[in-house]
């Protein structure tokens, strides 16, 4: 017969593994709430759940290191009036406007308190407390290297703008939206295309 002893050694472990699956399920499910799409990219990414959540929490954990702040609202509005000109100049230049938008992007980060060394880092920092737009980042960024390579069309553009766009307005953190008068949303294809044409 077996002695109390082993019993209670044996109902310790089982408690023990079951508190153990309940925490990493918590964790799984905190990680996959906080980073939504980004979860499930860098578990496709690293090829393992285990690798995956650590290179996430590793990224919040940096993170939360930085110095991370919120604009004045004088900064904010000078953004805001700064992204409202890119916008407004795509239709007759959509080249420039890119390239100003990716400039501006990243200037908005600095002033965050993000650092804007390589574009990965710059991505995995971002995706901890704006992990909707990181998609948006690096979709326009990917267009900008095709830009940069003249082999961008005008839609293309277009799209990019559209996707700093999102980007811009997520980090901005401000009601941007009270200016949606001009933004590529709402620049019509023939537009784009006369303001592409009158570029050549």
């Amino acid at each position: 017969m077996e002695s109390p002893v082993v019993w209670v050694l044996l109902g310790l472990v089982l408690i023990g593994a079951i508190v153990w699956i309940t925490m990493n399920r918590m964790r799984s499910q905190k990680l996959r709430q906080r980073f939504g799409p980004e979860y499930d990219r860098t578990i496709r990414e690293e090829g393992n759940v285990r690798k995956a959540e650590a290179a996430l929490a590793a990224r919040a954990k940096r993170v939360a290191k930085l110095h991370i702040r919120p604009l004045t609202p004088a900064d904010a509005e000078r953004f805001d009036s700064s992204w409202r000109g890119v916008q407004a100049r795509f239709v007759d230049d959509p080249r420039s406007a890119v390239t100003e938008a990716d400039r501006l992007v990243g200037e908005l980060m600095a002033a965050r308190g993000y650092p804007v060394g390589e574009f990965e880092q710059r991505v995995a920092d971002i995706s901890v407390d704006h992990p909707d737009v990181v998609v948006n980042y690096r979709a326009a960024r990917e267009i900008a290297v095709l830009h940069s390579e003249g082999k961008a069309n005008t839609e293309d553009l277009r799209q990019a703008m559209v996707h700093y766009r999102a980007l811009f307005r997520d980090l901005l953190e401000t009601e941007t939206a009270r200016h949606p008068d001009v933004h590529p949303d709402h620049v019509h294809h023939d537009d784009v295309v006369g303001g592409a044409r009158r570029e050549r």
